[in-house]
């Protein structure tokens, strides 16, 4: 059975459809890439399959269940979330806003135990912003603070993680760095669903990609089987080739942007 189902999901802003008939399944030990234009649907999808909104069409469920089932507390043991975007205006040191991630875990008016802190500590180190704990997370740059809210969900430490461009303002080594250690989450068991804009990373680091066009599901499969030359000047229009790069050992995309 899927961790994670959706079956013919479909839903509309007003008149206008931003997903259509959509159909997939997360399992254990999976790596899931969400690819597509702008405004082709992915953060959409993401609300949905964490019940931030609900289908005009299709069901989800999680672990056999319907997801409409589920409180807001059992969710957010099942599923973490590293969003776009955040607001973070509070001013709280780095230590108590990933140790936030812990909540669903912390029976109502409880104190963290030892495992709370060593859920925390471990997301922290993993994510290198332990140096940073007692600092103000309003003190932080726009990068240090997405890694704070990347470890306050690896701190929560469910069985399914979900990102939605959760490395847009990281610079190429921290982005690889979180890449890296939600990757030995999935080789751990754990399932991740990741919203990506660039091909190349995706492709490294997937084992599978959802490619989205138009709110609808053009291709799903391995990187190198949807990422085709093909494929990629129809649902982005630009013009590429594809190769096994020997160096990182991975299917990559080189694009054409001189002029011939």
């Amino acid at each position: 059975m899927p961790f994670l189902k959706a079956d013919n999901l479909s839903f509309d802003y007003g008149p206008r459809q931003v997903l259509r008939h959509i159909s997939l399944a997360l399992e254990p030990g999976r790596f899931y890439g969400l690819l597509g234009p702008n405004g082709s649907g992915k953060t959409t999808l993401l609300d949905l399959l964490i019940a931030n909104l609900t289908p005009a069409q299709g069901a989800i469920s999680l672990q056999g269940r319907p997801l409409a089932s589920y409180s807001r507390r059992q969710l957010a043991r099942q599923m973490a979330l590293v969003p776009q975007e955040f607001d973070l205006g509070f001013d709280f040191p780095v230590r108590d806003i990933v140790m936030m991630g812990r909540h669903p875990h912390i029976r109502r008016f409880a104190a963290p135990g030892p495992e709370d802190w060593a859920c925390t500590g471990r997301a922290m180190a993993d994510l290198q912003v332990d140096r940073l704990a007692d600092r103000s997370i309003t003190a932080l740059s726009g990068g240090e603070k997405q890694r704070v809210v990347a470890a306050r969900a690896l701190a929560q430490d469910t069985p399914l993680l979900i990102m939605d461009e959760a490395t847009a303002n990281l610079d190429i080594r921290h982005t690889i760095q979180i890449f890296q250690v939600v990757r030995r989450r999935v080789e751990e068991g754990g399932i991740v669903l990741a919203a990506i804009h660039d091909l190349n990373l995706a492709a490294a680091f997937c084992d599978e990609i959802f490619l989205l066009k138009e709110g609808g599901l053009q291709a799903a499969g391995p990187p190198e089987e949807v990422l085709a030359a093909p494929r990629i000047a129809e649902v982005f229009g630009v013009r590429c080739q594809t190769s096994f790069n020997a160096f990182n050992r991975s299917h990559q995309v080189a694009f054409q942007w001189r002029r011939q």
